[in-house]
């Protein structure tokens, strides 16, 4: 993401950072005792506050179940939030402003192996990076993990958090669950709460508990299958996207853990032919990928400065230029894949599972002047992000669809080269009831995003037009936990056929609500509707029906589609033109 990190970071290590902890979700006022939550990007999707009267932080077991009793106790809502909240929409958000939010930050002490029966049983809050490390320091391995290792156990269960994969059981960690304990709302006579375990064997209730967005109670421990620890050989090689709609499909049955970035304002592809090899392959490579490492603040304060000033200006050919030298320069270095000796020398990178699979760094810096790209504390990146699976019947239409918006204006997509393109996972069906429904291809879009959600963006009407041709067009299925409000909804039922059944095990574990809100309820498609405010479009908050959901003031306005004529997009329409 970024490429001058690298020599940044060596520059910044040799002086005097100053030291300072990351900041926490849970925010209290000392004077008046008023908190509020917040994720890891500093702004919810709709840029509401998220005001709560009490917060918790419970360390063991018997803890999180006293916590819980007295929130049932004194009918409060609740909701849990991970030391880091990395999920974009408002899930860890009780409602209201006096509910009740639970902290995994310091329930995270228990990570224990089981060599015999090849398990690992930890804590829900307990970071991936540290579960990782754990597991393969053991001689095993957990076959699939999410890209980013500074997400909590717990939280990447309740999103449905993935890798890439169509072999064996997939890409989700979910799919290695074979036990789990969550405290949940109880009656008086239990004391309010209780502990419930779940194992495989409980099909109805580990179908919906492994993806439950958090409605069903508290996720206290979760037991992992592993695998006997392996290599994996790492080879990324750039090709035109000519055929990419024929090729996609084949790439992910030919390569167990590969993905592929597109860039089709370049016309270009970068494959990632990612495979397991034999622990006697020789080689100690890691993934240290470059976006997610310690970078300099005024590195990323930078970067956005000159992404506004490409935006202010309606600048088509700097974002075209600055998006060629990134993309080229990362290429070149590997994207922060590092052979052994701890330098990249080119492909293939071979190393250990644990090594590869996941990265980060960046939530561990305790510098101030060392962030994440994307710290709020800094002026740095701010963005959107779309993150859709589309079947795998359907995946070459999509491709097929979104070049042909490409030839009317391949400018209009230079904005997605700063963040690494569409990132194109592969995904498994699966058994959860909020999982994915059928054998996918998950297409990840980050984008920019205005500091004022009143602000348009540049070439706005295309990213929105790609995005609800995905969704709605070839029915898609979101990322519970990296997309715009528009992504829910109402159209929920229909895609998770299985959603009563989830809905029937809510009401068995949760039946007053106590761990649901306003928003998940609208998420889940259960009440609630979209916004219907001025500008609610710049955001995602709705699918413009009127210019006022866009910017009149700005020239931009809603219009439909230019490719899937059903879109409604908001569309910048010079003054003097119809």
């Amino acid at each position: 993401m970024l490429p001058l990190a690298a020599a940044l970071l060596l520059w910044v290590l040799a002086t005097n950072a100053v030291l300072a902890a990351p900041l926490s979700p849970v925010r209290c006022d000392v004077a008046t005792g008023a908190c509020m939550v917040f994720n890891a990007y500093g702004t919810w999707p709709d840029r509401s506050f998220c005001k709560v009267g009490e917060e918790a932080f419970p360390s063991t077991e018997q803890e999180l179940v006293d916590i819980v009793a007295h929130g049932v106790k004194n009918r409060m809502k609740m909701k849990v939030v991970s030391n880091s909240a990395h999920s974009f929409p408002k899930f860890a958000c009780p409602g209201g402003t006096s509910g009740l939010v639970i902290s995994t930050a310091k329930y995270s002490s228990r990570v224990v192996i089981n060599a015999s029966s090849m398990t690992v049983t930890a804590d829900s809050g307990v970071e991936l990076s540290r579960l990782l490390q754990e597991i393969g320091s053991h001689g095993l391995a957990l076959p699939s993990s999410p890209y980013w290792n500074g997400i909590s156990l717990g939280g990447l269960l309740s999103t449905g958090s993935h890798g890439s994969s169509l072999m064996g059981k997939g890409s989700a960690v979910h799919e290695y669950v074979k036990a789990m304990t969550m405290v949940v709302p109880a009656t008086e006579q239990e004391g309010f709460a209780k502990i419930v375990k779940i194992t495989d064997q409980d099909e109805d209730f580990m179908n919906a508990a492994k993806v439950s967005l958090g409605v069903l109670g508290v996720i206290s421990q979760v037991t992992l299958s592993l695998q006997p620890i392996f290599k994996r050989s790492v080879t990324k090689f750039e090709a035109s996207d000519v055929n990419l709609e024929k090729e996609i499909l084949e790439f992910g049955k030919n390569h167990e853990f590969g993905d592929v970035s597109w860039y089709p304002s370049k016309y270009k592809v970068i494959y990632r032919a990612d495979d397991r090899v034999p622990v006697s392959t020789s080689g100690d490579g890691v993934n240290d990928f470059t976006g997610f490492q310690p970078t300099l603040a005024t590195a990323v304060e930078a970067q956005r400065i000159l992404e506004e000033g490409f935006e202010i200006s309606g600048d088509h050919t700097g974002k075209c230029a600055t998006g060629l030298v990134q993309t080229q320069a990362l290429f070149a270095t590997g994207e922060g894949f590092k052979s052994s000796g701890g330098v990249f020398t080119g492909y293939p990178v071979v190393g250990f599972q644990h090594k590869i699979q996941s990265s980060g760094g960046c939530q561990a810096s305790l510098s101030q002047q060392l962030v994440c790209p994307w710290d709020p504390t800094v002026r740095g990146l701010f963005y959107h992000q779309t993150t859709v699976s589309i079947s795998v019947d359907k995946i070459q239409e999509f491709i097929t669809d979104v070049k042909t918006l490409r030839a009317l204006n391949p400018a209009a997509l230079c904005g997605v080269d700063l963040y690494n393109g569409f990132l194109m996972r592969y995904v498994r069906a699966s058994s959860a009831y909020l999982g994915k429904q059928s054998d996918a291809v998950d297409v990840d879009i980050t984008y920019y995003r205005a500091r004022s959600g009143n602000t348009p963006r540049l070439n706005e009407d295309v990213l929105e037009e790609v995005e609800q041709m995905a969704l709605f067009k070839y029915g898609g299925l979101p990322h519970w936990g990296k997309n715009r409000n528009i992504a829910f909804g109402t159209h929920t039922a229909a895609k998770y056929p299985k959603l009563q059944k989830f809905l029937v095990v809510k009401s068995k574990f949760d039946p007053d609500g106590f761990f649901s809100s306003e928003w998940s309820d609208f998420a889940l498609g259960i009440s609630g509707g979209s916004s219907n405010l001025p500008h609610c479009a710049l955001e995602g908050e709705c699918v413009c029906s009127l210019d006022s959901h866009c910017a009149p003031e700005n020239y931009y306005f809603c219009r439909p589609g230019r490719v899937y004529t059903d879109a409604q997009v908001c569309r910048f329409v010079p003054p003097g033109t119809a």
